[in-house]
């Protein structure tokens, strides 16, 4: 992330004292969390949740609960966070939230106690016009109620703006379950115009077959996209014939696993990224692709559903290489973008029908992709370093407009 803004802030020549209020993270907070187990034992989880800018409005960002997640990466996620909310322009700062646990060796009931502690721990950072959560990895809907109602029960209030991707009758939004994949889609769709490249005569793998990744991939179908392949964390599925994705759907919700999945032949999650198709989605973590495998993508569009799945090295590959990529600041910024929707919808008490919300993402999410392709060609930079030039003139603007508080 910091090399990735170092370079568009000296591409823009931001001024020198911007450069190092929008470098670091206005705040940070590391708690430890104490549950008691089913068992009755007592453990002690860290916690972090970070807001990098709250230049442009609250601070907006999801909370992981995963086995690996640190204070780096979550400080990294917070910054894409306000890059991604500034290149679609909706009025958020960044932030991001995490707790090191293993939510799938965990009850529903320690869940729960731990989300609980964990909100009481930060409150003092959150709110609607300070700090709004959403889900991330390993969390969820029913996680997103427990935060609103720990936060309401403090409050002395009903406070659904508190957080987005909650369930329906809580004050969620319709489509967004669907919107980050939805708009992968959009993303790809207008880049396949922009290559005059024809969508039925194309064929994508999806790296991921989570909420984003198997959405991606149904949305990428009804364009005419042949999906030749898909994985989750245990592996893959390929078929150069087009996988059955409603069977993959009904297989997942039954199984929660690809695994024995009777539709492909079995492939790894790194041999998904190098087959030979027309649009590679890592849709599912982090650094995926290096400069170890960089030289042998094959695809001619790369759409990020993940955040930073390339890593700093292998964009100077991918770009001598031709390939159009889409970056996450872009292509998976449909999700923050209804989140938006849901932040507003509950602050009005007034809610918009699925497809009144479609219509409004697709607007913002078309104009933000003909912002950066256009910044792109202005500037002779890379799709990924037109889209921060663009997120990080807003945010500069803004803070240079509000001016420093002393």
């Amino acid at each position: 992330m910091q090399v990735r803004f170092d370079q568009a802030a000296d591409r823009l020549g931001l001024d020198p004292n911007l450069f190092g209020i929008l470098r670091s993270c206005e705040r940070e907070i590391t708690i430890s969390i104490p549950v008691v187990m089913d068992d009755g034992s007592v453990s002690v989880f860290e916690g972090y949740r970070v807001q990098h800018s709250t230049a442009r409005g609250p601070a907006k960002g999801g909370i992981r609960f995963a086995k690996n997640v640190n204070r780096d990466e979550v400080r990294a996620l917070a910054a894409w966070m306000t890059w991604k909310c500034a290149v679609v322009n909706v009025p958020f700062g960044g932030g991001k939230g995490g707790v090191v646990c293993d939510p799938f060796k965990m009850s529903r009931a320690e869940l729960e106690r731990l989300t609980r502690r964990y909100v009481a721990g930060i409150m003092d950072l959150l709110g609607p016009d300070r700090d709004v959560p959403a889900p991330d990895m390993g969390t969820d809907g029913q996680i997103m109620s427990w935060i609103m109602d720990t936060y309401s029960m403090h409050s002395k209030g009903y406070t659904p703006a508190i957080v987005t991707g909650k369930p329906i009758g809580l004050g969620g939004s319709l489509g967004r379950i669907e919107a980050t994949g939805r708009g992968v889609m959009l993303c790809t769709r207008e880049a396949l115009k922009h290559l005059d490249m024809d969508a039925t005569k194309c064929t994508a793998a999806i790296q991921g077959a989570g909420n984003v990744g198997l959405i991606s991939a149904l949305q990428l179908a009804t364009l005419g996209v042949k999906i030749v392949a898909i994985s989750d964390v245990h592996g893959g599925l390929y078929n150069a014939k087009g996988l059955d994705l409603e069977g993959i759907r009904e297989f997942l919700m039954r199984n929660r696993k690809l695994e024995g999945f009777d539709g492909g032949d079995r492939i790894s999650n790194a041999e998904i990224l190098e087959l030979p198709v027309d649009i590679l989605v890592p849709a599912a973590t982090e650094n995926v692709i290096t400069s170890r495998n960089v030289g042998n993508i094959q695809a001619r569009i790369i759409t990020e559903g993940a955040n930073g799945p390339c890593t700093a090295n292998a964009d100077k590959i991918l770009d001598e290489k031709g390939v159009f990529v889409i970056p996450d600041i872009l292509a998976n910024a449909g999700g923050v973008t209804v989140s938006y929707f849901e932040w507003v919808q509950d602050r009005i008490g007034l809610f918009w029908p699925q497809k009144e919300v479609e219509e409004r993402m697709e607007h913002i999410m078309v104009d933000a992709f003909a912002a950066v392709v256009d910044m792109a060609r202005k500037w002779e930079v890379s799709n990924r370093i037109a889209a921060y030039m663009l997120g990080v003139n807003r945010v500069a603007e803004i803070t240079r407009m509000r001016g420093i508080y002393a």
